[in-house]
């Protein structure tokens, strides 16, 4: 905890530093870098907190305002905000319109919502409406008008928005992207990723059994069942690509030279929570008659217009270990992250596969050299510490943060996208271009610096 508090003042030059990089958002100028900033919470569940005990260990940060209806969670909040010698910041929630009142106060400066999905692109337009710089939780829209919305009220309002994908500070991961930027594996071909996550005790859980073995949602659900199974009820689509997608997207220069183009998705017969409900609550449950509508297994290709292929795969739903399959291939070599292994042609035996260790080693990215140690405990292996960092870095310089509109918009599509496809037999859908055919000029954020 000290050290991530001293990491503030370690990187004063840091602020500095970003106030000087180009806006890559069209026709929005800067404002004067903020020495402290204003920050609003809207959601303080289980991920929000997260956020939140994050921003508690800076000193260049005031959370003033928190929001969520359920005041269970406002006081878990605000207990956390007194033990961390925090001043008791406003309070909202009392209904579902309150975050309207927090987004109209004239100090607040900055927002983060994690709240629901269905919430997030009403929220995060309301919030850059109100002049607030936001950043909002994965997946940022739910169709392909949220994902428009989003853009339009960026461009309409110039206030900037950040999706807060944590994988792409992943310590592998960045590594990964230096040789990518290095060129180890020579032009890049082809990419896998996903999420590949046994949710089963999550998407079913009456919070009754320690061992999570409930089989409850919706009204009898408790957190994220209460909300998010119903998506696996009524849609069959990919409803969470972010976490293995926004990855792939910077490493392949996505709406910075190379845009995706179309894509084409499957999805499998529906049986992991069915089989679940009736082995923990038995044939006769009544949610053992639920139809869930979503495959358990969905996968999407897309096609770049650079001619780069990706895969992406969502299973939740089924016995797995955890695993975000991430594949990267070129011309002189891949790396897996399943298996730990990477091959690089006239550096690796011929047809034998390296341990990725030593390689990840040789070109660990130089935000994790430097400030590694003061991620530690930040959560999600202190990815979390890296994510939250930019993003209070690019709010106190009001700059286009590295993941910006444009990508939460095209990221989020593929919820839509292959919803469609999959409901047309496969059918290949095109891209929309988010950029409006911006992304031939538009300048690729320098993800090797290390200044945050």
């Amino acid at each position: 905890m000290n050290k991530r508090r001293s990491f503030i003042k370690k990187t004063a030059l840091a602020g500095t530093a970003i106030a000087t990089l180009p806006n890559y958002t069209f026709g929005i100028s800067n404002s004067i870098l903020k020495e402290k900033l204003n920050v609003g919470m809207i959601g303080v569940g289980l991920r929000g907190s997260n956020h939140m005990n994050n921003l508690l260990q800076r000193d260049d940060v005031n959370i003033i305002a928190i929001c969520d209806i359920d005041d269970a969670r406002i006081q878990i909040a605000l207990s956390d905000i007194s033990k961390a010698g925090g001043a008791k910041p406003m309070t909202f929630g009392k209904d579902s319109k309150d975050y309207l009142n927090l987004l109209a106060l004239p100090e607040l400066d900055a927002v983060i919502i994690a709240t629901p999905w269905l919430l997030h692109t009403r929220m995060a337009v309301d919030a850059m409406k109100a002049g607030k710089y936001t950043g909002v939780e994965v997946s940022a829209a739910n169709t392909l008008e949220e994902c428009w919305d989003l853009v339009n009220t960026h461009e309409e309002t110039g206030s900037h928005l950040m999706i807060l994908e944590n994988v792409n500070y992943r310590r592998d991961i960045l590594a990964v992207l230096n040789m990518v930027k290095q060129n180890v594996f020579g032009e890049l071909m082809h990419f896998r990723c996903g999420y590949q996550h046994d949710l089963r005790h999550v998407l079913l859980n009456d919070g009754k059994d320690a061992y999570g073995k409930g089989v409850e949602f919706g009204d009898k659900g408790i957190s994220e069942s209460k909300w998010r199974t119903q998506h696996s009820v009524l849609r069959n689509a990919d409803v969470y690509p972010t976490h293995g997608l926004g990855p792939i997207a910077v490493m392949d220069n996505i709406n910075r030279g190379n845009r995706f183009q179309s894509l084409t998705s499957h999805a499998t017969k529906a049986r992991g929570l069915h089989n679940y409900i009736v082995e923990n609550g038995g044939i006769d449950h009544p949610n053992a008659k639920v139809n869930f509508r979503m495959g358990d297994v969905i996968t999407s290709t897309i096609e770049t217009t650079n001619g780069e292929t990706i895969i992406v795969t969502h299973d939740t739903t089924l016995p797995r270990p955890y695993s975000l399959g991430f594949r990267v291939q070129g011309t002189s070599g891949l790396w897996e992250v399943d298996g730990n292994r990477i091959y690089v042609e006239g550096k690796s035996k011929p047809h034998e596969w390296d341990v990725a260790d030593d390689w990840l080693t040789k070109y660990d990215h130089p935000l994790w050299k430097k400030y590694g140690e003061h991620a530690l405990g930040a959560g999600h292996g202190g990815m979390d510490f890296f994510v939250d960092n930019a993003f209070i870095e690019s709010a106190k310089a009001n700059v286009a943060p590295p993941m910006d509109a444009y990508d939460a918009a095209a990221w989020s599509a593929v919820t839509p996208l292959s919803e469609l496809s999959i409901a047309n037999n496969g059918e290949p859908q095109d891209f929309p271009d988010f950029t409006r055919g911006n992304w031939i000029q538009r300048n690729s954020y320098d993800w090797m610096k290390d200044s945050y």
